[in-house]
Formats: C-alpha cells, structure tokens, sequence
C-alpha cells in the first residue's frame, strides 16, 4: 500500500542545510493504522507531506498503491485524504455546507453522493447547528470537526493525520476516535501523528518512530510491548529515543 525507500528529504534554512529526513525506510499494509510518534521537529509532518505528494524526497522512493509519489503524483491524490495540524484549508466566508461542497466538487462527486455524505458526516460530527454557519465565527473545535470531513469527503482508501485531536474537546475527540474504528472497520489505511500516547495505543496496530529525521522504531505494537515487557507507549518511546535507532530499526 504504502512503500517507502531510503527516503531523504533536507531544507535550506538560511545558510544551513537541514535533514528533516534521513535515509527513511518503511512499509505500511493495506487496512493497517499506524501511529506517527516524535518529538515536535522530528519529522513527522515533511514524512506526510512526502506520502502526500506535496513534497518530493532528495533521495529515495514513496510509492502509494504502486505509484510513485514524483511521477504519478494525480493518481495517489485521487486516493488519498490529508488533514495537517491547524491547516484546515476552509474557506473562512463559505458555511461549513458550502466548503464541503466545494471540496466534494474538486473530488467529482455528485451532487447526490455529496448531500448523502454531508449528511452522513454531520451526524457523526455533531455539526447539524452550524453546519449552514459561516466559518469564520467557528470556535477552534468546530473548525476541525468540519477539516476532518473535508479530508474524508470523497471516502478516500488513504487518509493521514497531522494531530488530528488538536482543538477538539473531550467528546470531539472521542468521535474522532470512534470515527477512526469505523474508518478501520471498512478497510481504509490511516497514518496518523499524535503526542497522546492513550489514542495511539488504543487506536493503531503499529507505530513508527523518528527521532531527529531518523526512524527509531518501526513494528507492531504489540511485539513492541513484549519487547519492552511494557505497554506503557510514553516510557517506551522516550526509552527509544534515549537508545537511538541503532539494532531497534526495522
């Protein structure tokens, strides 16, 4: 589903040359939710950004459903839905009706397919009282809750997360979640970054690490707790940055 091959990616800040990504190399399977853990610049959003297509690699390969992410990049955008951290690329003088709409457009839907889904996604969400709302009065919660059904409007077979819980409270947050068991149970391959240990233990089957551009760890979680001989994920993780990648990449 997703392949990615010594993938290196550097930026130029200022006079200095920084590795966001070195050397990069993992797989991800067909219906498989992974957790993206790292420190905050570490990595995780240009290793998105690349699968994304937005980015290309300096070095390496990414292929998504056997397409490779520089040569084939429309055809991984038909597939794929992407939300990055507080960028919820809403149109601040549309109702939240109006951006999914345009958005359901970009993807070919039809205008029955589109008013099916909205309505679909406003009763998961919770959005039926502002859902006919301009989003420039939204509160940061409701602003996200209409990002994330813009990323699934077209109902992608890929969907990556940037910090997906960000500005959601307690019960949009477990709507995320639940919203995540459904996306699993249909079959749909999910990359998502978090620093909440509790949501990526409940809601992935594997993790991958990166510390400092590097991967850390790449496995199943629960081999990961017999490994360790503890499922508690913060202290793992910490405990893996503390011993580098060396033998613990894979």
């Amino acid at each position: 589903m997703i392949e990615m091959k010594e993938v290196t990616k550097r930026f130029q800040d200022k006079k200095k040359s920084v590795t966001a990504l070195n050397h990069v190399s993992f797989s991800i399977s067909k219906g498989e939710t992974v957790g993206l853990l790292g420190e905050n610049g570490a990595g995780k959003t240009t290793l998105l950004r690349a699968i994304a297509t937005l980015i290309s690699p300096d070095e390496g390969t990414i292929e998504v459903n056997g397409s490779d992410t520089v040569k084939q990049p429309g055809e991984i955008k038909k597939n794929i839905g992407v939300l990055f951290g507080g960028e919820t690329g809403l149109y601040e003088r549309l109702t939240a009706r109006e951006n999914l709409e345009y958005f359901a457009a970009l993807y070919g839907l039809s205008k029955h397919e589109t008013k099916v889904r909205i309505d679909e996604l406003s009763k998961m969400f919770g959005m039926k009282d502002f859902l006919n709302r301009k989003v420039n009065g939204f509160s940061k919660g409701m602003r996200q809750k209409v990002a994330i059904s813009r990323t699934i409007i077209h109902n992608p077979e890929i969907i990556l997360f940037d910090e997906p819980t960000t500005g959601l409270d307690i019960t949009s947050s477990n709507v995320f979640r639940q919203l995540v068991h459904q996306l699993k149970q249909q079959g749909k391959t999910i990359v998502f970054s978090s620093h909440i240990m509790e949501e990526v233990s409940m809601l992935c089957d594997s993790v991958a690490m990166i510390h400092k551009g590097e991967l850390v760890y790449n496995g199943m979680l629960e081999d990961l707790y017999k490994e360790e001989q503890s499922e508690d994920l913060n202290y793992i993780f910490m405990s893996k940055l503390v011993r580098g990648n060396g033998e613990y990449a894979s």
